[in-house]
């Protein structure tokens, strides 16, 4: 079993739109896929991947309905594919909003500060992440450089700063912020200093450099954060369409000093038990 945990996609009748705009202001970097469902699909197929996690982005105000509208009915019709929801830290009445998606069934939400312009340290996104976490909701953040960015909104200092004060104002105590590209992309040194051995969940997209064009980290770098972070806090993920899921899962399948005990709580395990918490 391999389960995705961060993938894209976008409705068919955006679809080429939006990757074509993304690679023509994200550098040298290319898509895998068309973007759209199908085209997600089709990579898992090509790729052993069993099932995918959706992180849709909101990019301004005002886009809730429309996102999570899509969302919800791809958790609806699709048994391999899940999709979390996606809020601004614009929008109004956030509180309320995070409720109709656990409601509706959601599992968690994606939040991206670059792409909105708003560092995860700002009150905004306090609010929201400490509503999400008190209805039990995980948040993904995108961590680190953006290629598209000038500025860094989340890197890891920030992040573990709002996460300590979550966890203070709200008294969860169990994990619910996943950092994705291995807890930032080009900030490997601050990651190992301020998030290693928190309570938090890291992703592996976005950080073996040698299949990725846009990140600094090695598969001794990748090894070492499994072992001392914990392999029980680190979830597979691609990131597709921006890298191949295919050469990710190859990648973590033959990478050395990491166990298979350890791999299968990679793949999938780890991703299953917070999949179906409530």
């Amino acid at each position: 079993m391999v389960i995705d945990f961060h993938t894209h996609v976008f409705p068919d009748k955006i679809a080429a739109r939006s990757i074509q705009t993304l690679e023509q202001v994200s550098e040298d970097i290319n898509a895998f896929t068309d973007g759209t469902l199908q085209g997600l699909l089709d990579s898992m197929d090509r790729s052993g991947i069993d099932r995918s996690v959706i992180l849709p982005v909101a990019t301004r105000k005002g886009q809730f309905d429309t996102i999570n509208r899509f969302a919800r009915e791809i958790n609806r019709t699709y048994d391999r594919l899940y999709s979390f929801g996606g809020i601004h830290p614009d929008d109004d009445e956030v509180e309320d909003k995070l409720r109709f998606l656990k409601d509706n069934g959601f599992r968690g939400i994606k939040i991206h500060p670059d792409y909105t312009g708003v560092c995860i340290d700002d009150e905004r996104y306090i609010r929201i992440i400490t509503a999400a976490a008190r209805l039990g909701l995980l948040v993904v953040t995108h961590a680190g450089v953006d290629p598209a960015f000038d500025q860094i909104h989340c890197t890891p200092q920030k992040g573990r700063a709002v996460m300590d004060h979550v966890f203070q104002e709200t008294g969860v105590r169990k994990p619910f912020l996943v950092f994705a590209h291995l807890g930032g992309i080009l900030v490997h040194k601050d990651v190992q200093k301020y998030l290693i051995g928190t309570d938090c969940y890291l992703d592996i997209s976005c950080s073996f450099r040698d299949i990725s064009p846009f990140c600094d980290t090695s598969d001794e770098d990748v090894a070492e954060v499994i072992r001392s972070h914990g392999a029980e806090r680190i979830l597979f993920a691609s990131d597709s369409p921006w890298n191949d899921q295919k050469a990710y899962r190859e990648k973590l399948l033959a990478l050395s000093g990491v166990s298979e005990q350890e791999k299968e709580l990679i793949f999938h395990q780890n991703a299953e038990k917070l999949l179906a918490e409530t």
